[in-house]
């Protein structure tokens, strides 16, 4: 079975895969609230960290 090469440079057609957008429908409110919970789960971690080095050190 051959098979039909394409010219050096030269793009394919057909059917290509549009990229989907990041977050479809998403309110600002939605974005707002996961910065929320991000600086929350990031601030819990830091006071974790902090606690356990305090634990270790005394």
């Amino acid at each position: 079975m051959l098979l039909i090469r394409t010219a050096r440079g030269a793009r394919r057609r057909g059917a290509t895969r549009r990229r989907q957008p990041r977050h479809p429908g998403r309110s600002v409110i939605d974005r707002w609230l996961d910065r929320l919970v991000d600086i929350a789960v990031i601030t819990a971690l830091a006071v974790g960290a902090v606690a356990l080095v305090l634990t270790l050190l005394l």
